[in-house]
């Protein structure tokens, strides 16, 4: 799981495997599979940094959490 933060500064835990796009229109928005499109306020290289390194925690254990 990837935690972003909406626009109002509240956080939100996502399923990166949920994840159909992502775009920046200035705003990052994530569109998921279930047709729900969130705005957050992370740039669209930064989710695509935190799906990596939640990828990278999957498949090797033993490597930290950036």
């Amino acid at each position: 799981m990837i935690t972003v933060t909406r626009l109002n500064n509240s956080a939100l835990v996502i399923n990166p495997d949920l994840i159909i796009s992502i775009e920046e229109t200035p705003d990052t928005i994530i569109t998921l599979s279930n047709g729900e499109k969130i705005t957050v306020q992370e740039e669209v290289k930064e989710v695509i940094r935190r799906v990596i390194d939640f990828r990278r925690c999957i498949f090797n254990p033993s490597l930290p959490i950036e």
